[in-house]
């Protein structure tokens, strides 16, 4: 059987914890900044997790993450 093959877009947007959770970063922080608050732009910063429901898909993205 052939190697499958991991999404190269899931890669690049998703890294796995070493406890085996997922990380990703924040949405809604590329464009269109002027009209958005500073209070919202700050809590739009750094790394957050994904959510349970979406996890299994991720992983099926990323066999070898």
């Amino acid at each position: 059987m052939p190697k499958m093959k991991t999404k190269s877009g899931a890669a690049k947007r998703f890294k796995f914890r070493p406890g085996g959770s997922i990380k990703r970063p924040q949405a809604f922080k590329r464009h269109i900044l002027t009209k958005k608050t500073t209070k919202n732009k700050r809590q739009l910063r750094g790394i957050v997790g994904v959510h349970a429901t979406n996890a299994d898909s991720i992983r099926a993205m990323m066999p070898y993450a």
